[in-house]
């Protein structure tokens, strides 16, 4: 393994792109801390072209939002035949979409909180306030608005009043053009990390999450000393095997590979309510992938590096 060479690709043109950033020089040093020798590549207009003169073992995705998360970066790296570690550009498409995730898990008969999808154009063409009207009048308050796409928080938020919505709704919509809105589930905010075994995905322990305004949100997640995390979260027995569940069963029903996150609510009757899956987790310092790793006894350059092998053998067992 120790001859392996990784080029970790970060940055990308999405709204994440610093996160993203973050998240490639932690990886990046992790990986070498385990012997490979690692380059950090930006995801631009250059990278076919390296991908050609200076091919390397495998690329992990550390991308976030955007292209590195739906499907399309993945697909170049497959059109290159490229080992990647991570989840292939179909299953990712399925996971970006917010309204898609929760429909494949709910069909299933996994919890999620009732929601309804919400583009731009329903309020130019049917009024904004009959609309939101009826948001109300189906959903109850609270609500959890967020973009039907996108990760790190960006643009979510809880209305409990509303008089707020209207102002609530434009602030979402300017990082997308559809709105996910939610029934807010009050109760103990997880987030599950799972990782591809050689005998199949397995659960690391849940990171609990309290934010210190009660959401977490952009701020909240990347700005130190605002959340509490505790790793692992503060569960009993049933409840922290049925959060690992869900997880697990997310990953493998939505068809991700290697890696990804689940967020979920565990609410005072002890129901786990799926909330959205990431397919290329934050791995920052304030980001619970490494939390998760840390409380499991591993480290993350060694769970990293097994993705690494994983992807090589993948790719070799295909030709």
């Amino acid at each position: 393994m120790t001859n392996r060479w990784v080029a970790v690709l970060s940055g990308g043109l999405s709204h994440e792109r610093e996160v993203s950033l973050r998240s490639g020089r932690r990886l990046s040093a992790a990986l070498r801390s385990t012997g490979l020798v690692v380059e950090e590549w930006d995801a631009d207009a250059q990278l076919l072209t390296r991908l050609k003169e200076h091919r390397p073992d495998a690329v992990v995705v550390a991308l976030h939002g955007g292209e590195g998360e739906n499907g399309a970066v993945q697909a170049v790296l497959e059109l290159a035949g490229v080992p990647f570690v991570g989840t292939d550009s179909h299953a990712c498409r399925r996971a970006y979409d917010k309204p898609t995730a929760k429909s494949e898990l709910a069909r299933v008969g996994l919890a999620t909180p009732e929601w309804a999808v919400l583009p731009h154009a329903t309020f130019r063409e049917l009024g904004a306030k009959p609309v939101l009207d009826a948001l109300v009048a189906k959903l109850g308050l609270p609500l959890m608005l967020k973009p039907d796409q996108g990760g790190s928080a960006l643009g979510a938020q809880v209305v409990r009043d509303a008089a707020d919505l209207p102002a609530a709704m434009v602030g979402c919509l300017a990082y997308g053009d559809t709105v996910l809105a939610e029934r807010y589930v009050e109760g103990v905010e997880v987030a599950v990390t799972v990782v591809d075994g050689p005998d199949g995905p397995y659960a690391l322990p849940a990171v609990e999450i309290v934010p210190e305004n009660g959401v977490y949100d952009y701020t909240a997640r990347y700005t130190a000393g605002l959340t509490v995390f505790h790793a692992p979260a503060r569960l009993d027995e049933k409840a922290a095997r049925a959060v690992g569940e869900l997880a697990v069963n997310a990953h493998k029903l939505l068809g991700l590979r290697d890696v990804s996150r689940t967020d979920a609510i565990v609410s005072a009757d002890g129901t786990v309510w799926f909330l959205e899956v990431t397919v290329s987790p934050g791995l920052t310092e304030t980001s619970l992938v490494p939390m998760a790793a840390e409380a499991a006894g591993q480290s993350l350059g060694e769970i990293y590096a097994g993705l690494v092998e994983r992807a090589v053998t993948r790719s070799a067992a295909r030709g």
